[in-house]
């Protein structure tokens, strides 16, 4: 039986994953929270690998507090990039493959055109510098590792845009989001599925284990500003609240967001052959 160890497991990707894990029991779950598995500790990621005996390990701990992280940049640092170097080493050593999940902040916001994997990063911020400090320390450990960049993550469990706009247009009357950036929802329960899809393929022989390997992006098809999802998401929630849309300067954050990060998913829809639904389709079916 193939064993899958998820980190973080008490995240918004990890729950999903757990939520997931029954509807695949040809599958052997060991669910890490970070009070099980911190993956700060390079022993005790050797020591997790080894007592689960995975042959995949899903790495969705992360310091996701953007803001935040602009004040606790040591912990955002030892999180999103020292971590990742050591399951990166710990699966090295075991022989387990590793799934990492990055963002689109990594890149530089400097295109108007759907983002390739292989566009330039430029971080802007102590979030987005870790976390592409964190692909590079795990690359070097282990090459053949799979990182899947990733936009605008959502579910109905966790902290995230969803349940803070249901929450704000349930108590207000009137609401302002940011119109001026751009970029592509994504369902977390959809991203855990695709990872899920991609180990499927690898075992069964129809993708080799090399074309597992690199970068590649997922997040659902079609392009929203904030403004627009939040928008559908009062519309789909039967909320009445007027929203208007405002400038980014007219919403100043510690950290700076990226203006446009719509991912190509040519790459993983070619390899993989996955079927990608719209982000409002993929949000009607969390809220219902």
């Amino acid at each position: 039986m193939i064993n899958i160890l998820v980190t973080g497991a008490n995240g918004q990707l990890g729950q999903s994953f757990a939520q997931l894990a029954h509807h695949y029991p040809q599958y052997r779950w060991h669910l890490a929270s970070r009070a099980e598995l911190d993956i700060t500790d390079a022993q005790a990621c050797l020591q997790a690998l080894q007592t689960s005996q995975a042959h995949y390990c899903l790495n969705t701990a992360a310091y996701t507090a953007v803001d935040k992280a602009e004040t606790e940049p040591e912990q955002a640092h030892a999180i999103n990039a020292i971590g990742p170097a050591n399951l990166a080493a710990a699966c090295a050593q075991t022989g387990a493959h590793l799934f990492h999940f990055s963002t689109d902040y990594v890149y530089a916001n400097r295109y108007n055109r759907p983002l390739r994997e292989d566009d330039d990063t430029e971080p802007a911020g102590v979030y987005a510098a870790t976390k592409l400090a964190g692909e590079q320390a795990l690359l070097a450990h282990l090459p053949t590792a799979t990182i899947l960049r990733t936009s605008w993550v959502y579910a109905l469990h966790g902290h995230n845009f969803l349940h803070t706009m249901r929450r704000l247009g349930r108590e207000r009357t009137q609401l302002s989001v940011v119109f001026d950036q751009v970029g592509s929802p994504t369902l977390a329960d959809d991203l855990a599925r695709a990872c899920l899809q991609m180990i499927a393929d690898t075992q069964s022989g129809r993708v080799s284990p090399q074309q597992l390997a690199g970068i590649f992006h997922y997040s659902h098809e079609g392009v929203c500003s904030w403004y627009d999802f939040a928008l559908a998401i009062f519309e789909l929630s039967g909320i009445d609240c007027a929203l208007s849309p405002i400038e980014s300067h007219s919403y100043p954050t510690p950290a700076k967001r990226p203006h446009y990060s719509v991912l190509n998913k040519e790459k993983i829809k070619s390899t993989f052959g996955l079927s990608i639904p719209h982000w409002r389709e993929a949000l009607q079916k969390c809220l219902t």
